[in-house]
C-alpha cells in the first residue's frame, strides 16, 4: 500500500513537468512551421488544383466549352489506347532499367568492396555518371554515342570492320531501330552508380565476425555470398529497387531528347504522354487526371520504400 501511495504522489509531482515538456516540444517545432507551410503551398495546393482540373472538360482551343465532367477524365485515362500503351511502356522501361541497374550495381559493389590500388579513383569514376544532369546525359547518348554518322558505337564498329579489310561497316540508326533498348541503355548508365552506392553500403555493413567464422568453417566465396552476403543484402536490394522505381517512372528528359516517344508510340511513357496531352492536344482535364494517377501510383511505391527504410533503421539500431 505504501508503495502504491508513493507511486501516486510521484505521478502527481511529474504531471506538471510532463505538461511543460510537451510545451517545450511544440516550441522546438515552431521554427519548422514556416518550412511546413512552404511545402504545403508549393506541393499540396497545386495537387488540389490538379484534382479540380481533372474533373473538368477543358480544352484551350475551345475555351467556352469548359465544364464539370466528374470522373470522366479518369475513365479516359484507363480506356484510351495511347495511355494504355504509355502505361505498358512505363512499366517495361522502369522494370528493365531497375533490374539491369541493380544487377550491374551489385557486381560493381562487390568489386569495389575489395581492396586494390586505385580503388578511390575507381569509385569516383563509377559514381560520375549519376552526377551528370539528365538532359546532358540524354544529349550525350543521342549525339556522341547513338548518332549513325559520327557516334561512338558506329565509329567503333567501322574501325573493327577496317581491321578485317572492309572500307566501312553498315551504318546503323540505333535510336530508330532499337528505341526502347537505346533508352534503357542510357538510363542504366546513369542509374547504376545509385544502385552501386546503396549496395556497397550494405556490403560494408556486414558483420566481419560472421564472414570470418564462415571462412574458418571452410565456406568458399560463392557459398559465403549465397548464404550470408545475399540474405544480408536483401533489404538493400529492395531499397535500391524501390527508390530506383520511384525515380525512373518519372523519366522525361531521356524520352523527350532521345526518341520523342517514337517511333510512333513505341517509347512514349506516362510523363511524356501527359506532356503531349497537355501541350499538343491541349486537353488540360485529361492531362491532370493522368498526372493524378501517376502521383497515386508513386505514393504507393513510396509507401513500400519508406517501410523498407524504416525496417533497415530498426535493424541497425538493434545491433
Amino acid at each position: 500500500m505504501t508503495t502504491l501511495a508513493e507511486s501516486a504522489r510521484e505521478t502527481t509531482r511529474r504531471a506538471p513537468a510532463s505538461g511543460r515538456t510537451s510545451k517545450e516540444r511544440w516550441l522546438r517545432r515552431a521554427p519548422l512551421l514556416p518550412a511546413l507551410i512552404f511545402v504545403i503551398v508549393v506541393t499540396q495546393v497545386p495537387f488540389l488544383v490538379t484534382l479540380v482540373i481533372s474533373s473538368l472538360s477543358w480544352n484551350v482551343l475551345r475555351p467556352g466549352e469548359r465544364g464539370f465532367v466528374g470522373l470522366s477524365n479518369y475513365g479516359t485515362v484507363f480506356t484510351d489506347a495511347r495511355l494504355r500503351s504509355a502505361v505498358i511502356n512505363t512499366v517495361v522501361l522502369t522494370a528493365s532499367v531497375v533490374v539491369i541497374s541493380v544487377l550491374i550495381g551489385l557486381v560493381l559493389a562487390i568489386l569495389l568492396d575489395r581492396r586494390f590500388f586505385g580503388r578511390g579513383l575507381a569509385r569516383t569514376l563509377l559514381i560520375a555518371p549519376f552526377l551528370v544532369m539528365p538532359i546532358a546525359a540524354a544529349l550525350l547518348w543521342k549525339h556522341s554515342i547513338y548518332n549513325p554518322d559520327y557516334g561512338l558505337i558506329n565509329g567503333t564498329l567501322n574501325w573493327i570492320w577496317q581491321l578485317f579489310g572492309a572500307d566501312r561497316g553498315p551504318t546503323i540508326a540505333w535510336v530508330g531501330r532499337f528505341p526502347m533498348s537505346a533508352l534503357v541503355a542510357s538510363l542504366v548508365w546513369q542509374w547504376t552508380p545509385f544502385m552501386m552506392l546503396i549496395l556497397l553500403a550494405g556490403l560494408q555493413s556486414q558483420p566481419g565476425d560472421v564472414l570470418e567464422a564462415a571462412k574458418v568453417d571452410g565456406a568458399g566465396g560463392f557459398k559465403t555470398f549465397r548464404f550470408i552476403t545475399l540474405p544480408h543484402l536483401r533489404q538493400y536490394i529492395e531499397l535500391a529497387a524501390l527508390l530506383g522505381s520511384i525515380y525512373v517512372v518519372q523519366v522525361f528528359d531521356h524520352v523527350f531528347t532521345i526518341t520523342q516517344g517514337g517511333p510512333g508510340t513505341a517509347t512514349t511513357n506516362l510523363p511524356y504522354e501527359i506532356y503531349l496531352t497537355m501541350f499538343r492536344k491541349y486537353e488540360y482535364g485529361e492531362a491532370a487526371a493522368a498526372g493524378v494517377v501517376v502521383v497515386l501510383g508513386t505514393i504507393i511505391v513510396t509507401t513500400f520504400a519508406l517501410r523498407v527504410v524504416s525496417t533497415l533503421f530498426h535493424e541497425e539500431v538493434s545491433r
